[in-house]
């Protein structure tokens, strides 16, 4: 089965932000986004998702984070003319703190409903939001080792990323419990590790001729090559709560995948690690975050994955330099510096004796906020027991 890859151009980056319908009297999601999108037929940057408490937003192809940046602002200010005269708010998180996943409605789409019908419990659980970003490679022989070099860095970003510590009311102890519930379908989770492109063909051909998948689309990856785009897509991300954080992690992907694309051309070897490193790295980022010690290397040697990404900064300026995305990549210093989303979702909580309505009013202040709030500064309006 042969499967093309889209010809790119090298590190363009595109993002796309999944974002929750948030009913602004009770804080729990609102089932409107069929009528939302009928109000947004032919705008650019805004789409439908599997469950109809989510809109994303999309950034076209850019050159530069900044660029996707502002269409995100576009598209997020485009959809607020709709949901703010129906009383919702826009935010979003790696889940939504209280919200059921059982009261949750699908998009009317044979693709979903099928999903659901395939993977029944699990597929009812999938009550997730994130953030994913495409960057261009220019030769498909380097979208498998590039993919392999990211695994070595991947979780770090999810750590720095993580916003899931409450699922349907319960405080998991997770800092991305979305990543633990979203790798329960058969095709997603951590990638499979191929040598050849025509191992990957193999891959899909197999799971395609034995009704697995119909397309490799289907293959939902925490890092995919997506060959109708010529990119390579990092899933990875709880969706980010803010646009400070957002283009931060954004632009450390964005990065990470010119250097080591750079790396190739100039004829070095870049970084891998073996499937079972992965998968504890991911263990690991998910449960503790940024308090979280990571395998670094295919040796075994592990750090502190707040040293690890200081390291990786350092390295990376002169990328982010070449990129144009300096100030955004400084970013990760202050998420290093002030807590994750999961972090201070925690101490919100703590703060207001385990009310969950102060910790989606704190998401919906970073919202508008466009940056990350200290705890002390969200004064929730309680609406209730949870």
């Amino acid at each position: 089965m042969s499967m093309d890859f889209a010809q790119s151009a090298q590190s363009t980056v595109g993002i796309e932000w999944e974002l929750q319908l948030i009913d602004k009297d009770s804080n729990d999601l609102r089932q409107a986004a069929g009528f939302v999108m009928d109000q947004l037929k032919g705008e650019p940057f805004i789409h439908a998702e599997m469950l109809l408490n989510t809109v994303e937003i999309t950034s076209g192809v850019h050159q530069s984070i900044s660029g996707c940046i502002g269409d995100l602002i576009q598209g997020s200010q485009v959809l607020r003319e709709v949901t703010e005269p129906l009383r919702i708010d826009i935010a979003t998180a790696g889940s939504h703190p209280f919200a059921n996943p059982a009261y949750q409605r699908v998009t009317d789409s044979d693709r979903y409903a099928e999903l659901v019908n395939r993977t029944q419990y699990w597929g009812r659980q999938m009550l997730l939001f994130g953030t994913h970003v495409h960057v261009g490679i220019d030769k498909r022989d380097k979208v498998l080792p590039i993919l392999k070099a990211m695994l070595t860095r991947a979780f770090h970003i999810q750590a720095l990323s993580s916003s899931s510590p409450y699922w349907a009311g319960k405080h998991t102890q997770y800092a991305s419990n979305r990543a633990m519930v979203f790798q329960q379908l058969p095709t997603a989770g951590t990638p499979r590790q191929f040598g050849e492109w025509a191992e990957l063909e193999q891959y899909t051909a197999d799971l395609t001729k034995t009704g697995v998948i119909e397309d490799f689309n289907e293959v939902r990856w925490d890092i995919r090559p997506s060959p109708g785009w010529g990119t390579i897509e990092t899933r990875v991300c709880d969706a980010n709560t803010n646009l400070h954080e957002l283009q931060a992690i954004a632009a450390l992907i964005h990065c990470l995948v010119d250097y080591f694309s750079t790396e190739l051309d100039e004829g070095r070897e870049i970084p891998s690690i073996p499937d079972w490193y992965v998968g504890e790295n991911k263990w690991r980022a998910s449960r503790y975050g940024l308090d979280a010690i990571l395998i670094t290397d295919r040796h075994g040697n592990e750090e502190h994955i707040a040293d690890t990404v200081k390291d990786l900064l350092t390295t990376l300026e002169p990328t982010a330099e070449k990129l144009r995305c300096a100030e955004e990549l400084d970013g990760i210093r202050d998420i290093l510096e002030i807590g994750a989303a999961y972090q201070r979702f925690t101490e919100v909580a703590n703060r207001n004796g385990g009310s969950l309505d102060a910790v989606v009013e704190h998401m919906r202040a970073e919202m508008k906020a466009d940056k990350p709030l200290p705890p002390a500064a969200t004064v929730p309006e309680i609406k209730g027991p949870r």
